[in-house]
Formats: structure tokens, C-alpha cells, sequence
């Protein structure tokens, strides 16, 4: 028999839409009118090769037990009690309802477990929704469009645990990473020159790029499949991707050069990890510093590479400046890797491929909520936000909302006058007591609502 999986929520949160997307037919009626849906409804559902019963129920509402609406909340109850896990879904752009909040109260008591869909997410008009279901205390909201089929690789990563386990059993973890199997998405990138392809051409162990002295040779981002094997003698796969050159843009004015230099950083926005290539001849320039802050600001694990390290003189005293600029320029991310490599000869490569995987590692990892706020509750005793004007800035809780890249979540009061320091010394935290090193970590700032102001 196939695994059961029951989607519950209140009247016309779109419970029905998605019943009928994940049985790819319009079994279920829908309408913009509240409580179509009356009895249960299976069908058989497949996602992304995940296959399982699903059931529409009636909406959830707070009725007597003898009315209609009451025995249609019965019937959603019994629903709930057999399933393997059950989808609460959410209206984003309505915002938690006090009917909302019952269901979650309801489901928490029950066995079964919960995955939290935020329904209605397509647009920013939904993002103070999806926020605010963290409230509901069921973990981590799945930001979905059932009418537009959008998130429905989260929703599968989400059931995937739940619906593949034999003994039912859910285990506590206190990280969480991706599946470390996947293929390393690796992104190559640097100013002309700096000797690009080449290192890709080292690393397949042949000439699968063309290469020569000219700058600019490589104008398509041409990924290639590869198996690195590690220090375990165990192959993993990477997708290596060579992108063009990257000049300063006032110097870019032939249009072919413009649609490459473009389409390379796409390339870095569908990357895992992006490798700055330096040409170590030519030292740290000013584009360098650009080309690793649009990386950074693209969310993307960042490792540098020296090349042409064989060809250095006094090669302490180069890696110890660059080390500094890099530390001065790439203020928002200390400590980034920097790794020494000869494309040529193939020295370090290994070696930079190995960090290229734990910094993927890192970028992936989600921290459990209780260790979040036990180092969040330490680290305010360590040092209290400050008292602008003598009114206190209350930092109440944290949460980690999504990862690659990590990304965390602050609610409080008053947090439109939290200086930009204390900001950092959080962020810096983070990544140092939790495990994140230089990758980019992002911190979003959530005032909750006063109920008393005026409207």
C-alpha cells in the first residue's frame, strides 16, 4: 500500500488545487467559494518520482460536532489520525487566522507529523504571511503556488523523509544537510587570462576547453560532468562549469564580449560553490574584489584560488597581502579560503576540489531551532542590544528559515533602530559558533506587529 498524506486546512486556502496538481487531474471541484469540499477525496499522486495517496479534506472549521460543517471537521480529523503526514496548508497573503492558529494547536497534539505549506506565495504581498506562520510552531513554511505549481521540489524534499522511512519513526537531528551525494555544482570564474579552462582542462585530464594566450577565448558557460574521487577513495560527482572572462564594464563595449561577461554570471547564480580564479602573476586588482562581491551578493560559497603559484617569487609575503586585501575588501565575509594552485601542473588541485566540498557542506546546513536560540540567548547575555534614546530593543527569538545560502530570521521590537555592529556581531556569531565559517550568511530583520498602534 501506498504511504498516506492528508491536506488540511481552513475553508479556501486552496486544499483542492492542490489535490488536483499532485493527481495531475481536475478530480476535485474548485471555486473561489468557501467549503466545496465536503468528504474526503483520494487519489493516487505522484511528485518528482515520489508516488503516495493523497486525500483533499473538507475545511477545517470550529463548528458544533452535530452540524454539517462539524461532521465535515470529523471527517478531516479521521483523515489526520490515518495518514503518514499531513500538509496544513496556509492562505500567505491573508495572513495566520485565529482559525489557523487552532488547527495548529489541534495537529501539534496529534501524532502525526506536519508539513507546513504557505499556499498563495507567489509575489512579496505574501511574504509577511509566510513569516508570520512561523508562529504556528510546526517548523519551517513552505512557501507554494498550487494554481502556478511553484515549490513543489521543496514540498517533495519535505515529504521525502516522512513517506520513505519503513519504521515510521522520526528522528530528532541537530543539523540537517543536503544530500551530500548530489553532484557539486562548481562555477569557475576571474578576469581574462587568469587561467580558467586550463585548470578545468588539468582537472579532466584533458583538452576539453580551448586555451591559448589570447584573452577571452572561452564566451559560453560550457558546464562538463566529471567524478572527483576523495581522500575516502570515493567518487563524487561535480559539474564543472568555465565562464568567460570577466572585465571591468567600462571596458566591455563589443556586444558578444557583453552577452558573455552576462551569461557567466548567470552561470555563478546556478552554482553551488564559485572558485575566483587569480592570475598570481598579476597580484589582487580591484575586479577581482567586484567579481567576489557580485558572488557574495548572489548568496553563492566563495573560494579563492591562486594560480600560477609555481611561478611565484617570495610567495609568503603575496599570499599575506592578498589575504589582507581580500579581508579589507571582503569585509561582510572573513576568512573566505584561499587556496594555492597551479593549473599548469595540476599542483593543489586536489586540495582546492576538498574545500569546495566542505564549503558546499557548510552552505547547505541548517541548524535545529534549539541550538539557534541557545547560542542566541548567550550571545544576547554576552552582549545586550543597546538602549537608543533609553527604550530598550527587545530581540525576542531566531530562526533559520531557509539555507543555501543560510539564511536567519529576527524577530523583535524596535528592530529599525538595531545599529548595523550589532547586526555583524550576530552574523559573525553565527558563523563562528555554528558552524558556517565564510560562507554568506543572511540575517533579516522582523518587527512584530503592535496591536495597539494606530492605524
Amino acid at each position: 500500500m501506498l504511504p498516506t498524506v492528508a491536506i488540511v486546512g481552513r475553508p479556501n486556502v486552496g486544499k483542492s488545487t492542490l489535490f488536483n496538481r499532485l493527481v495531475g487531474k481536475k478530480l476535485a471541484l474548485v471555486d473561489d467559494q468557501p467549503g466545496v469540499t465536503r468528504d474526503r477525496r483520494e487519489g493516487e499522486a505522484h511528485l518528482l518520482g515520489l508516488d503516495f495517496t493523497i486525500v483533499d479534506t473538507a475545511g477545517y472549521e470550529d463548528e458544533d460536532a452535530q452540524s454539517l460543517p462539524g461532521r465535515m471537521r470529523m471527517q478531516t480529523e479521521a483523515a489526520v489520525e490515518n495518514c503518514d503526514v499531513a500538509l496544513f496548508m496556509i492562505d500567505a497573503r491573508a495572513g495566520i487566522t485565529p482559525l489557523d492558529e487552532e488547527i495548529a494547536r489541534w495537529l501539534r497534539a496529534n501524532d502525526a507529523p506536519v508539513v507546513l505549506v504557505a499556499n498563495k506565495a507567489e509575489g512579496k504581498a505574501a511574504d509577511d504571511g509566510v513569516m508570520e506562520s512561523f508562529s504556528l510552531g510546526l517548523g519551517e513554511p513552505i512557501p507554494f503556488s498550487a494554481e502556478h505549481g511553484q515549490g513543489l521540489a521543496d514540498l517533495f524534499q519535505a515529504l521525502l523523509p516522512h513517506l520513505e522511512r519503513e519504521d515510521g519513526e522520526a528522528h530528532e537531528k541537530e543539523f540537517y544537510e543536503d544530500d551530500e551525494s548530489a553532484p557539486l555544482k562548481l562555477a569557475i570564474v576571474g578576469r581574462p587570462n587568469a587561467g580558467k579552462s586550463t585548470l578545468i582542462n588539468r582537472l579532466l585530464g584533458e583538452n576539453r576547453l580551448l586555451t591559448g594566450p589570447e584573452a577571452g577565448i572561452t564566451r559560453d558557460s560550457i558546464a562538463v560532468e566529471w567524478s572527483w574521487t576523495n581522500r575516502e577513495g570515493l567518487e563524487r560527482p561535480v559539474r564543472l562549469i568555465d565562464t568567460a572572462g570577466m572585465r571591468k564594464r567600462a571596458k566591455v563595449q563589443d556586444k558578444l564580449e557583453k552577452l558573455a561577461v552576462s551569461d557567466g554570471l548567470n552561470a555563478v547564480n546556478f552554482a553551488e560553490v564559485v572558485v575566483l580564479l587569480l592570475d598570481s602573476t598579476r597580484g589582487l586588482e580591484a575586479q577581482d574584489l567586484r567579481i567576489a562581491d557580485r558572488v557574495l551578493e548572489e548568496g553563492r560559497a566563495l573560494v579563492i584560488a591562486l594560480n600560477k603559484w609555481d611561478t611565484v617569487e617570495n610567495g609568503s609575503a603575496l599570499y599575506q597581502g592578498i589575504k589582507q586585501a581580500l579581508s579589507d575588501g571582503l569585509a561582510q565575509v572573513r576568512g573566505v579560503p584561499i587556496m594555492t594552485v597551479s593549473a599548469a601542473t595540476g599542483k593543489g588541485l586536489d586540495d582546492l576540489i576538498h574545500v569546495a566540498f566542505e564549503t558546499r557542506t557548510a552552505w547547505s546546513q541548517r541548524v535545529s531551532t534549539g541550538i539557534l536560540n541557545r547560542w542566541f540567548e548567550t550571545a544576547l547575555e554576552a552582549n545586550p542590544p543597546p538602549a537608543p534614546g533609553g527604550k530598550r530593543i527587545k530581540l525576542r527569538y531566531i530562526t533559520q528559515n531557509k539555507t543555501r545560502p543560510p539564511t536567519f530570521v529576527l524577530f523583535g521590537t524596535r528592530l529599525d533602530e538595531l545599529p548595523e555592529s550589532y547586526r555583524r556581531y550576530l552574523v559573525n556569531g553565527i558563523r563562528k559558533e555554528l558552524g558556517f565559517g565564510a560562507v554568506p550568511v543572511r540575517l533579516t530583520l522582523r518587527s512584530q506587529k503592535n496591536p495597539f498602534a494606530t492605524k
